[in-house]
C-alpha cells in the first residue's frame, strides 16, 4: 500500500505472511503472542496434543485461570491441574487461579505496542488499548498459532472513530463504548477493525482505552486499535516495563474505509437494558428502576480507577439495604494497590462484598441474581441467562452509575446523585508504580525438561471427538429455527452448571441449545444429522468453540442463517459444520422447524460458491451461498481442520 496508512493497516502489513490486504480477501498474519483462559484453554491444550506439537513457537503464550474459579467439586480443580501440566509440556506461561482476569493481567505483564495477539476469548481485543493488533478467535485458531501457523481471517474494513473534546464529570470510558453500541448495535463492527484517533484521546488513560477496546467485541468487531502514545508510556512505566514502549500512530492524512466521530464532551451516562449490550438508553431514562444487585469488576471495567471511583462515591455511606454490592477485583495487583490507597476499606465499610480476582459473575460462576430482580453490572455482556439465573434482568453500566445506584437502591444517574449530595468528582491518581508481583506467573520450563513433562488428565477430560467428512448428499431435518442475534451463550451456556464440563464434550453436549429448547439434545441424538436455521448475526458473543463442537457432536451438519458473527462462523468451519447464508434473506420466513432439506453433489456445488436446497415438504428451492475460502472448504469437507492438518502432516 502506498500513501498514508492507518495504524491498523501498519500492524497488518508488518505481520502479513500471505494474501492481499484488500477488504474481504483472506489474509494470513504472523502471531507474536497468544492468550488462553481456562474455560476455552483445556480444548486448546487437547488440540496441541492432537497436532503433535513439541513446543510453542510464539514469542509469548500465556494460559490464565480466571473463569472457572468455583470448586464445588473436583472438576474445575482437575482442569486447572491439566492446564498447568500442559503449560509445562508445551512451553507456555501459566497464571495461577486468583492472579487475575486474563485481559488486564496480560496488558500489565506482557502487552507490547506493535505486536499481534490471538486469544481464545472474544475480549482479547482489549489489548488494542496498547497499540497491539489483538484478535479474539476460536481455540483451534490459537492452537495453530501456538504451533507457528499464521492466523487466517478475512481482511476487515478499517473503521476510523475520531474522538474530540473531554468527558464531562461523572462520565467515563464505559459510557463511550455504550454510546458506540447505542449508535451501531451489536453487529455494527462485524468484519471491521475499529481505530480510535483524534484529540479526544489525550484525556483517556491506557486503562480507559482498555474499557473501550474490550467491548469492541460487543460491536462484533475483529479488533480495536488505539495509538501507542504518552498514555501507553505512562502505563508501561508504572508496570516497570517502559523499555517495551514504542510510539505508534496513523500517518497524517490516512483515510478510513468507514468514519464516525464522537464529541466526548456531550456523552452522558448510559445503560444497556436487559438483555443485550446494544439495548442502550440514557441512565436518566431508566432512573428509579429498583435494583437488587450491583456488581463492579470484569474485563470491561478492570482498572484501578474503575474501583477507586466507586469507592470514593460510597465512602462514608452505606449501600441500600435491598442491594447486594459485590466487588470483583480484576487482578491481585490492582487489589493490592486499592488496599494500599485505602479504597478497599471504603468499599468494605460501605457494605461491599469483596471477592477473589477473576471473572466470577461475568461468566455465571457465582453471583447469580434473584429471579425478578434487576442486577446492575459493569460487565460487557447481559445475554439472557448468562448470569446463571434463567429469567435474569442484567443491566450494563459504568462504575459511577453502579456505585450511585448501589447507594439509592434504584438506577441512578451519578450526576444527579452528586448534585443532590454536593459531591465533586474525586481526583483519582493511580500509583506511579503498581504493586507488581510476578510470583503467581509460572515461567515455561526449559525445552529439555518440558519434553519429559507428562500431561495430567482427570476423568472429566474426555478427549476431542473424531468427526467424519461431510457426505456428498444431505437429506436433513430442520431441527431448530432461531431468531436474530442468537449468542454462543444460548448455544452452549456458560455458568456454574455447564462450564465444569468444558473438557468433557459428551457431557457438555447435554446443555446445547437448552436456553432456547431444553429438548434439543434428546431430539438431536434421535435425529442424527440435522440442520439449524438462524437469523442475522448468528453466534454473536463468546469465542467458545464448544458452541460448534457440542452441536456437531449431536449431529449438526449445516447452519443456514441470514448472517453470521465472525468467530462462530470460523469455529463452525473448523469442526466440519457447513455455514450457509440465504441468497435471499426473505427465504428465512419460508422455512419451518421440521422441514426436510435436501442438497446433492455437495462437493461440486460448494466449489461454485452457490447452491440450491430443496424442501421436501414444500417442493421449493432456496438459493444459498457461502463465504468459505478454498482452504476453509477443504476443512469442512474433511470433517474439520484437525483431520485435515493430520492428513497433511
Amino acid at each position: 500500500m502506498t500513501g498514508p496508512r492507518t495504524l491498523a493497516r501498519k500492524l497488518i502489513d508488518d505481520h502479513l505472511v500471505d494474501g492481499d490486504a484488500v477488504a474481504g480477501a483472506e489474509i494470513g498474519l504472523r502471531i507474536d503472542q497468544t492468550l488462553t483462559q481456562d474455560a476455552t484453554g483445556t480444548l486448546v491444550m487437547q488440540e496441541l496434543e492432537a497436532l503433535g506439537l513439541e513446543r510453542a513457537r510464539t514469542d509469548v503464550s500465556v494460559q490464565y485461570v480466571d473463569h472457572n474459579l468455583l470448586q464445588a467439586d473436583e472438576k474445575n480443580a482437575e482442569d486447572h491441574a491439566f492446564l498447568r501440566s500442559a503449560c509445562r509440556r508445551y512451553g507456555l506461561w501459566f497464571s495461577k487461579a486468583g492472579n487475575g482476569v486474563s485481559h488486564p493481567t496480560h496488558m500489565q505483564r506482557f502487552g507490547i505496542p506493535g505486536r499481534t495477539l490471538a486469544g481464545s476469548d472474544s475480549h482479547t481485543c482489549a489489548a488494542g488499548s496498547l497499540g497491539m493488533l489483538a484478535i479474539g478467535v476460536g481455540g483451534l485458531e490459537v492452537a495453530l498459532a501456538i504451533a507457528g501457523e499464521p492466523l487466517r481471517l478475512r481482511m476487515p474494513e478499517i473503521w476510523g472513530v475520531r474522538l474530540t473534546g473531554d468527558l464531562p464529570d461523572w462520565v467515563s470510558a464505559k459510557d463511550v463504548v455504550l454510546e458506540m453500541l447505542r449508535r451501531h448495535g451489536v453487529s455494527g463492527g462485524v468484519h471491521r477493525i475499529i481505530e480510535y484517533h483524534g484529540p479526544g484521546l489525550g484525556g483517556l488513560t491506557a486503562m480507559d482505552r482498555h474499557v473501550i477496546a474490550n467491548m469492541g467485541a460487543e460491536l462484533g468487531a475483529t479488533a480495536t486499535v488505539f495509538p501507542s502514545d504518552d498514555a501507553v508510556r505512562t502505563f508501561l512505566r508504572a508496570e516497570g516495563r517502559e523499555n517495551d514502549y514504542r510510539e505508534l500512530r496513523a500517518d497524517d492524512g490516512a483515510t478510513y474505509d468507514v468514519e464516525d466521530e464522537i464529541d466526548l464532551g456531550v456523552v452522558e451516562p448510559l445503560v444497556a437494558k436487559p438483555s443485550s449490550p446494544g439495548n442502550v438508553v440514557p441512565v436518566r431514562e431508566a432512573a428509579g428502576t429498583p435494583v437488587g444487585q450491583v456488581v463492579i469488576g470484569s474485563s470491561a471495567n478492570p482498572g484501578f480507577r474503575d474501583f477507586a471511583v466507586a469507592a470514593e462515591l460510597v465512602k462514608g455511606r452505606q449501600t441500600a439495604d435491598s442491594v447486594s454490592f459485590d466487588v470483583n477485583p480484576t487482578s491481585r495487583q490492582i487489589l493490592v494497590d486499592l488496599t494500599r490507597t485505602g479504597h478497599v476499606t471504603d468499599l468494605l465499610t460501605a457494605g461491599a462484598r469483596i471477592h477473589q480476582a477473576g471473572c466470577l459473575g461475568c461468566i455465571g460462576m457465582g453471583q447469580a441474581p434473584a429471579a425478578g430482580q434487576n442486577s446492575l453490572r459493569t460487565f460487557p455482556r447481559n445475554f439472557p441467562g448468562r448470569s446463571g439465573t434463567a429469567e435474569d434482568a442484567v443491566w450494563l453500566c459504568s462504575p459511577e452509575t453502579a456505585a450511585a445506584s448501589a447507594l439509592t437502591g434504584t438506577v441512578t444517574d451519578p450526576r444527579d446523585f452528586a448534585a443532590e449530595h454536593d459531591l465533586r468528582p474525586p481526583s483519582l491518581v493511580p500509583p506511579e508504580r503498581s504493586a507488581v508481583n510476578t510470583r503467581m506467573l509460572l515461567e515455561p520450563l526449559p525445552a529439555a525438561e518440558a519434553a519429559e513433562a507428562q500431561l495430567v488428565k482427570g476423568p472429566n477430560i474426555s478427549g476431542l471427538p473424531d468427526f467424519g467428512p461431510l457426505p456428498d448428499r444431505l437429506e436433513v431435518p430442520v431441527l431448530l429455527k432461531v431468531g436474530d442475534d442468537v449468542s454462543t451463550d444460548e448455544i452452549s451456556p456458560a455458568g456454574a452448571r455447564a462450564l465444569p464440563f468444558r473438557s468433557n464434550i459428551p457431557k457438555l453436549a447435554e446443555f446445547t441449545f437448552t436456553r432456547i429448547d431444553d429438548d434439543y439434545p434428546r431430539r438431536a441424538r434421535e435425529a442424527g444429522d440435522h440442520l439449524v436455521v438462524g437469523g442475522s448475526n448468528y453466534g454473536q458473543g463468546s469465542s467458545r468453540e464448544h458452541a460448534a463442537i457440542t452441536a456437531r457432536h449431536l449431529g449438526l451438519r449445516v447452519v443456514l442463517a441470514r448472517s453470521f458473527a465472525r468467530i462462530h462462523w470460523q469455529n463452525l468451519a473448523n469442526f466440519g459444520v457447513l455455514p450457509l447464508e440465504f441468497a435471499d434473506p426473505a427465504d428465512y420466513d419460508r422455512i419451518s422447524a421440521g422441514d426436510i432439506l435436501i442438497v446433492d453433489d455437495l462437493r461440486d456445488t460448494l466449489a461454485a460458491g452457490r447452491l440450491s436446497l430443496h424442501s421436501k415438504a414444500r417442493d421449493e428451492r432456496y438459493m444459498v451461498t457461502h463465504r468459505l475460502s478454498p482452504r476453509q472448504l477443504d476443512a469442512v469437507l474433511a470433517g474439520g481442520r484437525i483431520p485435515l492438518f493430520a492428513k497433511a502432516h
